[in-house]
């Protein structure tokens, strides 16, 4: 359950930056923390579902 909260987390603050850096307004930094925040929650879904599923042998 942690991967895809922290991959969440990370998700957030690394789109937030990259808009921020870019030059962005507000919509633009939430919309990429957004857009980030969903991509990293999935990969880390699927992290964690490649190691629950290869620790049951």
């Amino acid at each position: 359950m942690i991967f895809p909260l922290a991959g969440l987390l990370i998700g957030l603050i690394f789109g937030a930056f990259r808009a921020k850096r870019r030059g962005g307004k507000t919509f633009d930094l939430l919309q990429w923390a957004a857009v980030y925040g969903m991509l990293f929650a999935i990969i880390g879904l699927f992290v964690m579902i490649f190691i629950d599923r290869s620790y049951l042998v």
